[in-house]
């Protein structure tokens, strides 16, 4: 048993430092990627937003990395789950502060954090991985101040137009 342990910890150490050197140096081919996600229409409130829709493992994965340019605030991104769930958002390679809203399938606010800044080092992720806290099947993603210009709040409903 003390032998495993004794190759597993070094294994283990190694697939970190290899893993964390990877994200690191992305290639510029990776991190310059078209984002190329669909697009779709919600109503949050009165307002309608503009979104850009990540429904598969891929999309939700890149979702905002590496995109330096800020969404407009009538705009967001909108993760699209199978079933609802606890889903954590890790803000790797995020370039600015965003809006979260997590929605259960009838798009009601189930849970949202303001104004979240994105990692500073692959070593961050305690501090930059925010979780929903009851069961949601959407993710919104927003340019920061989002929530506060559409008076998002618990008691608010998306309803979603097309995605």
């Amino acid at each position: 048993m003390v032998h495993k342990i004794a190759v597993l910890v070094p294994l283990i150490a190694i697939a970190i430092v290899l893993g964390t050197v990877g994200l690191v140096f992305v290639p510029p081919g990776i991190k310059n990627a078209p984002t190329g996600f669909p697009k779709g229409t919600i109503r949050i409130n009165h307002d309608i937003i503009n979104v850009e829709v990540a429904n598969t493992s891929a999309e939700k994965e890149r979702w905002l990395m590496f995109r330096n340019d800020r969404m407009l605030l009538d705009s967001a991104m909108i993760l699209v789950y199978d079933k609802p769930d606890l889903y954590s958002i890790w803000l790797l390679n995020i370039q600015y502060n965003l809006d979260l809203i997590w929605l259960d399938e009838n798009g009601y606010v189930v849970y949202m954090v303001k104004d979240v800044p994105p990692c500073k080092s692959t070593f961050d992720i305690a501090d930059c991985t925010y979780k929903n806290t009851e069961p949601a099947k959407y993710v919104i993603a927003a340019t920061s101040g989002f929530i506060d210009k559409h008076r998002i709040d618990k008691n608010s409903r998306v309803a979603i137009i097309s995605i």
